[in-house]
């Protein structure tokens, strides 16, 4: 009977794995980067680190940027922080991280140990991924088209950003943009009527049932409301 793979790498493993590549790498190298907190693996009941593939990417990357790149430290951190928020990392020290779907040639290095999780963006990130200005955001916030969650903005924060902005660019403003909102917390609640009951039905799969049918109504809302607007204007006509 084929024994199976464990999920983790022991840290020798992970030192093995690593040394045809980094010929100066060592436990001690590896210990030492993780007190900086450049890399977090768990820990067996006994104490052991256990070092998934993630880790061993993110290891990985920090070696390579200190090797090839010679960056401090500090810099490499907060390229990880920014990776992990969904972001490519600023180019230049100072500059500002932007989000990896508003990257123009999506180039970004070790994309294979970033979590799924959403985007996360302070208000600095946001305001220069999405053209808006520090006013403009203050004003959109105030008429509740989005909101800050936690200590970041997340990547829908960051669609309604970039939509305001360019809708900002014929010349309307904010205030004109409330009747979007009420239109679509209405549509919300029509979803909500219909998926509010699915979740409530016992067994396993009923959440599952009830985002799908979230998504698909979602979609049909859309497509009808661009259809209404669509047909609106060609009867102005």
């Amino acid at each position: 009977m084929a024994v199976p793979a464990r999920a983790y790498l022991s840290i020798g493993e992970v030192l093995s794995r690593l040394r045809s590549e980094f010929t100066d790498i060592t436990i001690s190298k590896i210990r030492f980067l993780e007190s900086e907190g450049l890399i977090e693996p768990q820990r067996t009941p006994s104490g052991y680190r256990k070092f998934t593939t993630t880790d061993l990417d993110r290891l990985r990357f920090v070696l390579l940027a200190q090797r090839d790149q010679y960056l401090p430290l500090k810099v490499i951190k907060e390229n990880l922080d920014a990776m992990d928020r969904g972001l490519v990392p600023a180019r230049a020290v100072g500059a500002v991280a932007t989000p990896r779907l508003a990257s123009v040639d999506g180039t970004l290095t070790a994309d294979q140990f970033v979590s799924e999780s959403d985007l996360r963006l302070t208000r600095a990130e946001l305001l220069s991924a999405s053209n808006l200005s520090d006013e403009q955001l203050t004003e959109i916030e105030s008429y509740g088209l989005l909101a800050i969650r936690g200590r970041h903005y997340d990547s829908d924060a960051l669609a309604v950003a970039k939509a305001v902005a360019e809708i900002s660019a014929f010349g309307i403003g904010a205030r004109h943009l409330r009747a979007f909102k009420t239109a679509a917390d209405r549509e919300i609640g029509l979803v909500e009527q219909v998926t509010t009951p699915l979740l409530r039905q016992k067994g396993s799969d009923s959440k599952a049932r009830a985002e799908e049918v979230e998504r698909e109504l979602a979609s049909l809302s859309i497509r009808l409301h661009a259809s209404l607007v669509r047909a609106g204007l060609h009867r102005a006509k």
